[in-house]
């Protein structure tokens, strides 16, 4: 069973997300990966969970200029591209690491498919 707990949480250079969980996972994301993730009703349709947004539009460059807390159980980010409505659940956040410990979980292989860059 996963922890969705964070230890530490830190920006790592402009580029990268780090996440330390209570079990001692480390998990890090590149902010373009997260981004084309985006939770909100802007970038997914509420309904169905169908991506609106086209990934090919978020650059590769594009960086965190602030990432925050909500509550005791997310994180939102505001993007160098004005973007900063999706709140990211520790929970979904735990299931779209994509290191080799994790592909190998069926519940994140699924989530996190086509997201590593």
């Amino acid at each position: 069973m996963m922890n969705f707990t964070p230890r530490s949480v830190e920006k790592v250079e402009d580029a990268r997300l780090r996440i330390v969980w209570d079990d001692g996972h480390r998990s890090e994301y590149l902010f373009p990966v997260l981004r084309r993730c985006c939770p909100c009703a802007q970038c997914k349709d509420e309904w169905t969970g169908k991506s609106l947004l086209d990934p090919d539009k978020i650059p590769d460059t594009l960086g965190a200029l602030s990432a925050s807390l909500v509550g005791n159980y997310a994180m939102s980010f505001a993007y160098s591209d004005r973007h900063g409505t999706g709140i990211y659940t520790f929970e979904m956040l735990r299931k779209l690491c994509s290191c080799k410990d994790c592909e190998a979980t069926p519940e994140n292989s699924s989530a996190s498919e086509g997201l590593r860059s």
